[in-house]
């Protein structure tokens, strides 16, 4: 019996795909715990989950965002993308990024690591690309670890061409390692040298120019979670295409525009199309007399892929891989950070159709769908990758390189 402890940080898109590699893994007689925001990952992965408490960005422990009380689940999420400007786009969405959330979101998780190494003891540390102190935790303490890549858009080497960014963000991660690792460590803490667990494969996010042959393909990995209390099922027309409109659980006060313009593409389709959009502000008003357009603050995203065919989102890559997972094709909106490296994943593999978020109308949201719904080649390709990311193994995969990895198989 081997043990293992998740660092993740306070994002469901995050958290979510190593809640079924965690089960997996005490399925098979492990210990499992985690490191991270209890709340939240307790709505995850169950209540009954050992979660060694870290704590979230600070702005997160004060004041609720958007009517969110502090010690609510979704709290750290919420706080940390409110205090964002909706429209901050390109290289200063980039420093905002890591200047305002990853370098504080680690020297505030660091201690909370080291607490829970000392007391669990874990054979193996897995930590979240965005949950730097774990790994440079690890490599300070001398404990294997693993890295958990919930998005692909570091493969990509996007500043490879902006030499001075890519210099800069050499530079904060120096520093920050100086702060809370090892001083004369060398290693990415976004790559494992040991392991990294890719929740994707190739035939979405194209060959890796990062990461090297410690990348193990293993596709998305779906698990159980909690339903919305009572989804009107009744509702859905089975005589019309479903199209699920999401733009994840970070985006919902950038969205307004956008899920309005989808609402009124949906309806002028209606004869043949229906909606059913996550609306956590309420800007569509919800009505539950409307036949064409079901919006709700929460949906159970799982259950509805397995009857949509098709998604409109911000190209997350949780949603992108969750719809590609049952063959349904995409229309792609990116906003910030990671969307536009996914979306441009999404566009190539020929799996969808990117749009402009912020010239994306009803006309053009519209025309997109038309294309999805429409076009047969798009549908054999979203099925062609379905069908990669089934044969990748998902968290039964993940679990077999971790054991590995804790039987010393996979590190000097």
């Amino acid at each position: 019996m081997s043990s293992y402890l998740f660092v993740v940080p306070p994002l469901v898109g995050h958290v979510n795909p190593l809640v079924g590699v965690a089960s997996a893994l005490a399925a098979r007689g492990h210990r499992v715990a985690w490191a991270g925001e209890p709340a939240l990952v307790r709505r995850l992965a169950g209540p009954g989950a050992d979660v060694h408490a870290c704590p979230p960005h600070p702005s997160a422990g004060t004041a609720g965002a958007r009517g969110t009380p502090p010690g609510d689940a979704a709290h750290a999420e919420a706080v940390t993308h409110a205090v964002r400007p909706p429209d901050l786009r390109g290289p200063e969405a980039l420093r905002f990024l890591w200047e305002r959330f990853l370098v504080p979101l680690a020297e505030a998780m660091a201690p909370g690591v080291r607490r829970a190494v000392d007391a669990f003891r874990p054979d193996v540390v897995v930590a979240d690309q965005q949950a730097l102190a774990g790994a440079l935790v690890a490599e300070d303490l001398g404990v294997p670890w693993a890295t958990s890549a919930t998005t692909s858009a570091e493969f990509a080497d996007v500043l490879a061409p902006m030499p001075r960014v890519a210099a800069w963000n050499a530079a904060l991660l120096g520093d920050l390692r100086k702060r809370i690792g090892r001083p004369d460590g060398t290693c990415d803490p976004r790559f494992s040298p040991y392991l990294v667990l890719a929740f994707t494969t190739p035939e979405l996010a194209g060959p890796a120019l990062r990461g090297g042959d410690r990348i193990r393909w293993v596709g998305p990995s779906l698990a159980a979670r909690p339903r919305p209390a009572a989804f009107p099922w009744h509702r859905l027309d089975a005589g019309r295409s479903l199209v699920l409109v999401t733009l994840g659980t970070a985006n919902a006060g950038a969205g307004g525009r956008f899920l309005t313009g989808a609402a009124d593409a949906v309806r002028a389709r209606a004869a043949r199309v229906q909606a059913v959009v996550a609306d956590p502000e309420g800007v569509l008003g919800g009505r539950p007399d409307d036949p064409d357009v079901i919006a709700l603050p929460v949906v159970p995203q799982l259950d509805l892929l397995e009857r949509a065919a098709a998604v409109v989102c911000h190209a997350g890559h949780n949603t992108v891989c969750e719809a590609l997972w049952h063959g349904v094709p995409l229309v792609v909106a990116p906003i910030r950070d990671d969307q536009p490296v996914v979306a441009a994943q999404v566009a190539e593999a020929g799996v969808g159709v990117r749009i402009r978020f912020g010239r994306a109308g009803a006309a053009a949201i519209g025309t997109a769908l038309d294309t999805v719904l429409g076009e047969p080649r798009v549908r054999a390709a979203a099925t062609g990758v379905s069908a990669a990311f089934r044969a990748a193994g998902g968290a039964g995969a993940a679990a077999d390189h971790l054991e590995r990895l804790a039987r010393q198989e996979d590190h000097g």
